[in-house]
């Protein structure tokens, strides 16, 4: 981490931070800020109530990250092809020739000792970083969690993923216990149920900062049988070297390892966490973790990220990963081409795809076939079996279209979609554990919307003059074409929404019905449609699908639902919903005084 933060000082992409600054609220409040114009990566070289140095934003750009992998990431992606298709090396034998030795000589490799042995702390002493005002306590939000497998023990089956690690706060014993925040279902999940099963403590290992390539490797999705330490390995240009100590691995190249020990039926609430979606996850009992060593090496490096409504910085580990891993998912469903999480509704709850309809091509008028098994197949496939909206096109109706363009993805879905026939629902089926949206936790539904064909309409680009909008309904804003956001009163209960609805359809008048197929009732028409990321937020992670979609001219037909005209979709708060994350003001004064003349963000923000 000292190595990568003086080569990212030399090359003008990081400043440090002299002034003092509290970890409570005010570190993050600076990152955020930062982030937002496109900044560098800060070093924080003062943090009050720690003797360690804190650095963040150091993935804060896609072009800084391929900066700092500069030297490796061609032959990586090259390995990453490789694993994910064999047969590319038959097809371009000299394109990849050299993948595999990369591969071996990126083996993970075991040492006696390291530099992160020569000291020890406690937890307290580590930078106790809040984000967000109603955290529960201090975060670690990029930690390297290992684990091994106690029927194959050893690093090539080892998981490594990144699962937030609460140090403080709540019920939990200073000092000696944190909080670990993962689903029994992940690696380390199924890891901590055949050690309980055999009645032994889980082993845990968390380590912090080290090479840029093992954060990374902690995020990647990578294709089965590619181990994340060879992958760090190759993507860092240095063996992952590790060692035990009292029976816990130890990365000897960390900047930082927490080892300790979750007992069989042991939790503790865990939470508030101001998280990716925009809101507060709540608290809930997680995994406790007993608490053995704290090792750092000398002059030891905090690394940290700030989680919040997107985009954030995880936003540029997403693109990273997309530019390592971008082909891997279309060869692995037939008839898939692209698939898109969108960042700004919170990553999980959206997703666009485009895939081929080729089942039919005797019929006069196309109709999704194809493209739903495409979408069954998307919706079983890793973590894009979070998604609660996935809207599906076909390739051959627009074959330059580009999926990350979201506003043009939406307008050609919304010129051609057939509300009777294109909604096919799940329903009472798992949701991501971090969205509220739902009526109690990891429940709620699914929709997949396909459209293809011929457009079918001209789309709304402005409020029509005519519209005269039922009591309780105050204004109304375009948010894109065919899209238009109602505010409303206050959401009371879904038979009241209904007779809402009954309302609007009444009063709506036919040539706004015609151009407007999407109708979203907020709270602040005004704020959701200022900005297109505004309406994916509010749309998206406020809605579920099964209990949150009505629509104009309704029915009911062998258990399939739709409608003839708009669809209506209600994103306001509910009762059940998960606070937002909002900035302090007071906070937010102090960030302004350190981009004044004299302070250490003076022409950066």
């Amino acid at each position: 981490m000292q190595a990568c933060v003086e080569d990212l000082e030399r090359n003008g992409q990081l400043i440090r931070i002299t002034e003092q600054v509290d970890p409570y609220l005010e570190m993050a409040a600076i990152h955020h800020r930062v982030f937002q114009v496109g900044g560098p990566a800060l070093l924080f070289e003062n943090v009050k109530g720690s003797p360690f140095r804190a650095v963040s934003n150091l993935f804060g750009t896609l072009e800084r990250s391929r900066f700092m992998f500069r030297d490796t990431l061609v032959q990586v992606k090259k390995v990453v092809e490789l694993k994910g298709d064999p047969m590319v090396l038959l097809k371009t034998p000299f394109r990849y020739a050299s993948a595999p030795i990369t591969g071996l000589r990126a083996l993970p490799r075991k040492v006696s000792n390291g530099p992160v042995l020569q000291h020890e702390t406690q937890i307290s002493s580590l930078p106790q970083i809040v984000h967000w005002p109603m955290d529960g306590g201090p975060f670690v939000t990029l930690p390297i969690v290992y684990t091994e497998d106690i029927d194959k023990p050893g690093v090539m089956n080892s998981n490594l993923g990144m699962y937030r690690i609460q140090l403080g706060g709540n019920d939990y014993v200073q000092d000696k216990e944190i909080g670990l925040h993962y689903q029994l279902h992940r690696g380390i999940g199924v890891h901590q149920t055949k050690a309980h099963a055999k009645g032994q403590p889980f082993k845990v290992s968390i380590f912090v900062g080290g090479p840029p390539s093992h954060t990374f490797s902690a995020v990647m999705p990578l294709p089965e049988g590619l181990s994340e330490l060879t992958f760090a390995g190759a993507l860092g240009g240095r063996r992952f070297r590790y060692t035990y100590r009292d029976g816990f691995a130890v990365s000897t190249d960390a900047d930082f390892v927490i080892t300790g020990e979750v007992l069989p039926g042991e939790t503790k609430m865990e939470g508030p966490f101001g998280d990716h979606l925009g809101y507060y996850s709540l608290k809930h009992p997680f995994p406790l973790m007993r608490v053995h060593k704290v090792y750092h090496r000398k002059n030891a490096i905090w690394p940290f990220t700030v989680v919040g409504r997107p985009p954030q910085e995880d936003t540029q580990f997403g693109a990273m990963i997309h530019e390592i891993t971008g082909s891997i998912i279309p060869s692995e469903i037939p008839g898939l081409h692209a698939v898109h999480a969108v960042d700004a509704s919170g990553v999980h709850p959206l997703l666009l795809a485009i895939g081929s309809e080729r089942y039919t091509p005797y019929l006069e008028k196309k109709r999704p076939q194809e493209l739903l098994t495409i979408a069954n197949s998307i919706l079983g496939y890793g973590q894009m079996s979070l998604a609660k909206y996935l809207f599906i096109m076909d390739k051959s109706d627009n074959p330059r279209l580009d999926i990350h363009d979201v506003d043009d993805y939406f307008v050609h879905i919304l010129e051609r979609v057939d509300w009777t026939q294109d909604l096919h629902f799940q329903t009472k089926t798992s949701m991501d554990t971090l969205d509220y949206s739902g009526d109690s936790i990891n429940m709620g539904s699914k929709v997949v919307v396909a459209a293809v064909g011929n457009a079918k309409r001209e789309l709304g680009k402005e409020v029509p003059n005519d519209l005269n909008l039922p009591d309780g309904w105050k204004a109304a804003s375009v948010c894109i074409p065919g899209v238009l956001a109602i505010s409303g009163p206050q959401y009371s209960s879904a038979e009241e929404t209904s007779k809402e609805v009954k309302n609007l359809e009444a009063a709506l008048p036919k040539t706004l019905v015609d151009t407007f197929p999407m109708i979203i009732l907020c709270d602040d028409a005004e704020f959701t449609g200022a900005t297109l990321n505004n309406w994916l937020w509010v749309t998206y992670t406020r809605s579920n699908p099964s209990h949150d979609i009505h629509g104009l001219d309704a029915f009911t037909e062998f258990k399939h639902w739709g409608c003839h005209n708009s669809l209506v979709i209600d994103a306001r708060i509910k009762p059940h919903h998960a606070p937002a994350v909002e900035l302090d003001p007071e906070i937010e004064k102090r960030v302004d005084a350190l981009g004044a003349k004299g302070g250490s963000l003076h022409g950066v923000i």
